[in-house]
Parts: structure tokens; C-alpha cells; sequence
């Protein structure tokens, strides 16, 4: 039998995933992708048979290049559905190559990965949300620079400059993006919408209009979500960074990410009271501050499909809607629209986020692993499985399963105003920890001026 090409070898290993999931949902939880064990139907068999044809370009790679028990570790934070469709979009690389990858989600994962690399016992890759940490762990030499094994050309044909220099310290780059997260949004339900007249909002006067016409007629506009376990207040920060980009502008908002503008500065102090004025009015959210503090951003979401809806607005990043149940319907049942600007001078500002892929330990598996991930392969499959945005430059927008997505997906990659979310490029700590527990301490009744003052000591 003629062998076939790589690709083709990718493709087929696709389909036999594909055909696997079939059999055995997605929603059967993976302990660890080396455990994986299922029986296969006689068409399935022949497909395994068909890819034995792949000749040097698979079962030889596998036999020459790795050895049979190549592993690769990776620690991050998916969990749950994500987990899984994390998972999924690895197989491809696990047939092609015969390597094992061995997948640890970590709640606490800021403290476990010091752990481990104080305790020398560092994963192959992780996969992280915070710029600020991946400079930290360039600066301690822990992180393999890309251009050890990959060639520029190949990241700049898969990433806009933007994303690449995110994962760069010094111009040397680090960080592969892997999901991305648009966060300057609104959801809302369109047929709560219709039912009772309400207009998009174009402007932040008219964002404020809606809430209190949502208010006159007896209903709660905005529904928040604070409680995140170690990394409760997040979501208030994302509110708050929002404000600052759009009453201070993208200058003072680099500025305050370096720390040259200071957390109890006039312009981030203003942010914080105009979060508190929308956080603290329990007109204005459902269940008031108390229920804030004590809900999830995830439950927080769900809100808005109540009959009737506890809420009619949720402001939540694109990834959000991985957690909506499969039985809503995009554009019926949930949509969204970008959260306006305020000063017309800044316009309005999209604030993302993002987890990219950075490699600890030099092996080739982990190198191999890596140039996958630069590869549009692993983007496509998790885009299908919905709750999954990507900045690669090599993902059409009709990669992804619906037209909502569809529609994020083109607002981020059309919007000429980006900025990452500060918290992530802020140093570890005080970004992932002090600034969220600050946002609590706030919600709770601590004053905005110790509060900030509090995350100003914190820095280093």
C-alpha cells in the first residue's frame, strides 16, 4: 500500500478520534491521557490498519525518534469539560507519534508549579495565563527559549506579532497561545431581549439607560460572579481593568501595568468606585454584593436562562460559554455584545486574556509537542468542540461551531485596540492573589483606598 504523507496520517488520526468519541462520549472523564484503554469495532480496526501504511511518516518517526515510552508531562489549570476537550485535541499527536502525554489539572496551580520547581520535579510543559509569570520564570531560567527548535518564520506564519511578543522576553520568544479569551463582553439572552423591547447598547450612557429601564420596570440588570476559590475577586478585576482602559486610556493603563501609576493613583482609585457603584447597588445586581461574593462567574452566567431571568446582562470573557447547557441555541438563547467605551477619545478597548504552552524540560517529545501546538491541529479540534477562541493566524472563522463564536472570533481579530489583561502581566503574585483578594476586601466593605494602598505594598 502506498504510504501516505503526514498530513494525511494527521487527518486519518482525526478521524479515528473522532470515531472513538462516537463511541465513548467526551463527557467520560480522562484521569490521565496514558490510561486510555477502549476496544475497537472492526471499522475502526480498519482505519488503525489503514494508518499503519503512513510509513516514514509515522510509524518509523515513532520507532526512530522516540523511544516506546517517550512521555510528556504537562501542568495547567483546565479541568472538567475543558479537560476533556484538551485531551481530545491531543490525540492526534499521541497516534502520529506514539508519545504519551500525561495531563495534571491543578485548582492551586500558581502554588503547585513553585512547588514543583523548588523541589526539582518540573513538568515537561505547562500551559500558563499570566505573562507576568512566564517573565518571572525567564528571569529564574527555568523556561526553553522557542528558537532553540523552531525558526521564526514558522511562529510569525502562526501568530499575529501582538500574541508573540506577549510570550517574549527580550525579543526572545517563550510561549506558544494555545485558547484565548476575549473578556470586554457582554451576554445577554435575545429572546428576553425581545420579549420585552430592549436595544443593543452602542454606548456606555446607553448601557447605564438599559439598566435602570431594566430597573424601572421591577428587574435586576446585571448579574456578578466573585467567588473563585484561589482566585476569588478575578472577575472583579477584569471590570475594573475595563474602566481604566476606557476612562484613563491605553497609556495610563501600560503604565499602571509597570507600576509607574500606582493601584491607589486617581485614575485606578476611580475604576474601583465605578465597579462599586454598579458591585454594591443591590438594584443594579442580582442577590446584591453578598450573593456576588458568594457566587461563581460560571453560575453567576447562567443567570440570564432562568424563566424569568434573574438577570438580563453578564459581563464574562469568551470562554464562558463552554459552561452553557448544550441544549441553548446561539443567537436564541445567548449572544453577545462588546462592552461599550466611555470616553469617546479611547474608543473602545478589547480586553483579552489567553493560556499559552511553555516548555521546562529540553526532550525531544517535548519539543515535538510544542511544534504541534504552533500547528493549527490542536486550535481546530478543541474550536469544534465549542468554548474555545484562538489568536492562530491559520484557524478560519468557520472553525468554530456557531455564530457567536464565529462573531468573537472576528472581533478580535478585526479590533485595532487590544490590550492583554493587566492582572496576568502584573508580577505573579500580585496579579494571580493580592489584586483579586483586593477586590474582595472591597466588595466586602474594606475602603478603596486601603485596599489599593494594600496591593501597592504588595509589589516587589
Amino acid at each position: 500500500m502506498k504510504a501516505l504523507s503526514s498530513n494525511h496520517c494527521l487527518l486519518i488520526s482525526a478521524l479515528v478520534h473522532r470515531l472513538l468519541t462516537s463511541c465513548f462520549p467526551p463527557a467520560l472523564p480522562f484521569i490521565k491521557m496514558a490510561s486510555r484503554k477502549v476496544a475497537f469495532s472492526a471499522a475502526t480496526f480498519g482505519i488503525i490498519v489503514g494508518l499503519s501504511s503512513c510509513g516514514e511518516a509515522a510509524s518509523d518517526a515513532v520507532n526512530k525518534e522516540f523511544p516506546e515510552n517517550a512521555t510528556v508531562t504537562i501542568l495547567g489549570q483546565f479541568s472538567e469539560e475543558d479537560q476533556q476537550k484538551f485531551e481530545q485535541a491531543l490525540l492526534p499527536f499521541e497516534e502520529e507519534t506514539g508519545i504519551d502525554v500525561i495531563y495534571e489539572s491543578a485548582d492551586n496551580f500558581n502554588s503547585l508549579l513553585r512547588m514543583r520547581i523548588a523541589s526539582f520535579y518540573k513538568p515537561d510543559l505547562a500551559i500558563i495565563p499570566q505573562p507576568g509569570l512566564i517573565a518571572d520564570l525567564v528571569a529564574d531560567d527555568h523556561l526553553v527559549p522557542l528558537t532553540e527548535f523552531m525558526s521564526r518564520h514558522t511562529l510569525k506564519s502562526a501568530y499575529p506579532d501582538t500574541w508573540l511578543d506577549l510570550g517574549a522576553v527580550d525579543d526572545i520568544p517563550y510561549a506558544l497561545w494555545y485558547r484565548t479569551s476575549v473578556q470586554s463582553l457582554v451576554w445577554y439572552r435575545p429572546t428576553a431581549f425581545e420579549a420585552k423591547g430592549y436595544d443593543i447598547p452602542n454606548s456606555w450612557s446607553a448601557l447605564e439607560a438599559l439598566s435602570q429601564q431594566i430597573i424601572a420596570e421591577g428587574e435586576t440588570p446585571w448579574c456578578i460572579g466573585l467567588e473563585e476559590g484561589n482566585a476569588s475577586g478575578a472577575t472583579g478585576t477584569d471590570w475594573i481593568e475595563d474602566i481604566v482602559l476606557r476612562t484613563a486610556g491605553p497609556e495610563v493603563y501600560s503604565q499602571w501595568i509597570d507600576h509607574r501609576i500606582l493601584f491607589n493613583s486617581p485614575q485606578v482609585i476611580r475604576a474601583f468606585n465605578e465597579f462599586g457603584k454598579l458591585l454594591k447597588d443591590p438594584q443594579y445586581v442580582d442577590g446584591g454584593v453578598e450573593k456576588a461574593i458568594a457566587t461563581s462567574s460560571r453560575e453567576a452566567a447562567l443567570s440570564i436562562f432562568k424563566t424569568p431571568p434573574d438577570c438580563y446582562l453578564h459581563r464574562e470573557g469568551s470562554s464562558i460559554s463552554s459552561f452553557f447547557p448544550e441544549r441553548k441555541r446561539p443567537k436564541v438563547d445567548y449572544d453577545v455584545f462588546p462592552l461599550p467605551g466611555i470616553d469617546p477619545k479611547f474608543g473602545t478597548p478589547l480586553l483579552v486574556a489567553g493560556e499559552a504552552v511553555v516548555m521546562f524540560n529540553d526532550t525531544p517529545a517535548s519539543r515535538e509537542l510544542m511544534k504541534y501546538f504552533a500547528t493549527p491541529t490542536p486550535h481546530e479540534i478543541w474550536a469544534e468542540l465549542g468554548g474555545f477562541l484562538s489568536a492562530h493566524k491559520q484557524l478560519s472563522f468557520e472553525a468554530y461551531p456557531d455564530l457567536v463564536t464565529q462573531n468573537i472570533a472576528q472581533i478580535l481579530a478585526t479590533s485595532d485596540n487590544i490590550r492583554f489583561d493587566a492582572s496576568a502581566l502584573m508580577p505573579g503574585y500580585v496579579g494571580t492573589e493580592i489584586f483579586g483578594a483586593g477586590v474582595i476586601d472591597f466588595a466586602e466593605g474594606k475602603s478603596v483606598e486601603v485596599v489599593t494602598q494594600e496591593i501597592d505594598n504588595s509589589w516587589p
